[in-house]
């Protein structure tokens, strides 16, 4: 469905409380006029609006309820906001069924408030980002929206308490609104997208995938994919990232809706996870793909990922940011990866450097502390938290990573400046503070970049680890298809925990499954195969061989 019209049109008739929820980076206003214009186009002759937000708390008392009373104290990250939404609004509004007409409560949180219908209006995050940092009307945060947005409060902040109010309520939204669009936004009722979900949570689905731009920014997916990006480069490529990540579901273009993939796993977890991993990480999806693309572009930051117990205590997080770097292109010859301390590195010296490139604009030594390997397509490359870590310029990386990826704790970025001439933001006190000093040297060599190790085989395939570390939560695994020898499809069974897949080699890959469905993968595409799909087979499309790179929990 599509339109203001024909989601009026599919209301029940008589007189309603219309509560319409959404994201705080919403045009609210725009969203009541063309609600209003359509119920008047529909001959509803008496429609009063509520916009919620004009209860909103005083601003201090909502950062002393959602756990950020002090934003100064970190002038980077902010621990994840606790509580629920309500802390956002003082005294609710009481809102009594109407004798006639429409009364329409619009605004984050209009669920709070008593109803009879309830429409949820989405916009994907990127568009909510976009619309904070490049400062629209509409880009604001939580609770303050008179107010211009702050990025660190949207990611720390609005996300985790909006994204929690969305998940309690999809089981019961009468119409979920897809805003991309304002003027003729896409729809499903609440039954087509709760039956939707529950098909995607039993089979192979891909997310809508996305490019971001960043001054170190590379081309690769500009010339070999074809995107066109926005600002230049496709630096950040968004394959499965859950917070973020949407499905694209409808007939054609015009009638494409976008839910969040996070729903697959809030409504259906343990289908869609599996019931271990449900048990370990609840509804959260643990693992993520992205692509970071130097090629044609600069060396990433010299940076680490919070360790286990900091992560949970000063930032809210119950598991750490590990990484890996899968290489998938590295045209340029000269292509390194920067990757745990030397044996003699002096840390103390270290801090020197990076203290002295922050305030004197003195280069780093970097290589004096930090290893860098050559960069060679088809090897991972382990990075547990506390490791330092950047790829250098000239590599196409699939970050094959714990979700969490807010929490980069830079030491150094090359002296480099942003689009406004400004230097990126350097949190190394983090950095050091998670510095994990046990593994330099050969240690690094042995445990962080391995040798592949055959798992099983079969004629034309076989099966192999490419990473795996006791400490890390999820291993890596590859499968190398090869038509010349021909033989059957690879099989593989999801054994109750879901399984990633990209192919980082070759045309592409057709996954069967036992129920009948089949689904394409083409180069450099993730598709994520849920724990209940159980059997599957790979079959490699075209004639030369192809590499599929798996992740799961351990």
């Amino acid at each position: 469905m599509s339109g203001w019209g024909e989601a009026v049109r599919a209301l029940p008739r008589g007189p309603m409380r219309l509560a319409v929820e959404g994201p705080a980076a919403l045009d609210w206003s725009d969203v009541a006029r063309k609600l209003s214009a359509a119920l008047d186009d529909a001959g509803v002759a008496d429609v009063r609006l509520v916009d919620l937000r004009e209860h909103e708390a005083d601003w201090a008392l909502i950062l002393e309820r959602t756990g950020g009373a002090d934003p100064a104290a970190d002038a980077y990250f902010q621990p994840l906001a606790t509580g629920g939404i309500e802390a956002v609004y003082g005294r609710l509004p009481d809102v009594e069924r109407p004798v006639s007409g429409v009364t329409v409560v619009f605004g984050p949180g209009a669920a709070l408030v008593g109803h009879d219908v309830l429409w949820y209006a989405d916009l994907p995050k990127r568009h909510a980002e976009a619309a904070v940092a490049t400062g629209a009307r509409h880009g604001v945060n939580l609770g303050r929206h008179r107010e211009p947005g702050d990025l660190r409060r949207l990611f720390y902040a609005d996300w985790p308490l909006l994204d929690a109010h969305r998940d309690a309520l999809a089981g019961r939204v009468d119409r979920w609104l897809d805003l991309q669009d304002p003027a003729a936004p896409a729809s499903l009722d609440g039954t087509a997208l709760r039956a939707t979900i529950a098909r995607l949570a039993h089979g192979p689905v891909r997310t809508r995938p996305y490019f971001n731009s960043t001054p170190w920014g590379g081309r690769w997916g500009v010339d070999e994919l074809g995107f066109e990006p926005a600002n230049g480069n496709t630096a950040l490529g968004y394959e499965l990232i859950a917070p973020e990540a949407g499905v694209l579901v409808g007939d054609g273009p015009d009638a494409q809706v976008e839910i969040p993939f996070q729903l697959l796993c809030v409504l259906h977890p343990a289908e869609f996870l599996g019931e271990r991993v449900h048990a370990r990480f609840g509804t959260s999806f643990p693992i993520r793909f992205d692509y970071l693309d130097t090629v044609g572009g600069g060396n990433l930051s010299l940076h680490l990922h919070p360790r286990e117990r900091y992560m949970r205590e000063r930032f809210g997080w119950s598991y750490p940011q590990h990484e890996t770097y899968y290489v998938t292109a590295a045209p340029d010859p000269g292509a390194r990866i920067y990757l745990g301390l030397r044996a003699d590195a002096d840390v103390g010296l270290m801090r020197k450097q990076v203290e002295a490139a922050i305030g004197r604009g003195e280069e780093m030594a970097v290589e004096d502390f930090v290893q860098s390997h050559p960069s060679r397509e088809g090897q991972l490359y382990m990075i547990p938290a506390g490791t330092p870590h950047a790829s250098g310029a000239g590599n196409l990386v699939l970050e094959v990573s714990a979700t969490p990826y807010l929490y980069s704790l830079r030491f150094y970025d090359w002296l480099r400046a942003d689009a406004e001439g400004k230097s990126r933001p350097l949190p190394y006190e983090h950095g050091f503070a998670n510095l994990d000093t046990g593994r330099d040297g050969e240690d690094v060599l042995r445990d962080l970049i391995q040798a592949p190790r055959t798992l099983r085989e079969g004629e034309g395939w076989r099966e192999e680890v490419v990473g795996r570390l006791d400490e890390m939560f999820y291993e890596v695994r590859r499968t190398v298809l090869d038509p010349a020898v021909g033989g059957e499809p690879a099989p593989d069974d999801t054994g109750g925990r879901f399984h990633l897949l990209n192919v980082s080699a070759g045309l592409g890959v057709a996954v069967e499954t036992a129920d009948g469905r089949r689904h394409d993968l083409a180069f450099a595409e993730t598709l994520t195969v849920p724990a209940s799909v159980g059997a599957y087979t790979l079959r490699p499309l075209g004639d030369e061989q192809v590499h599929v790179v798996k992740a799961l929990v351990s």
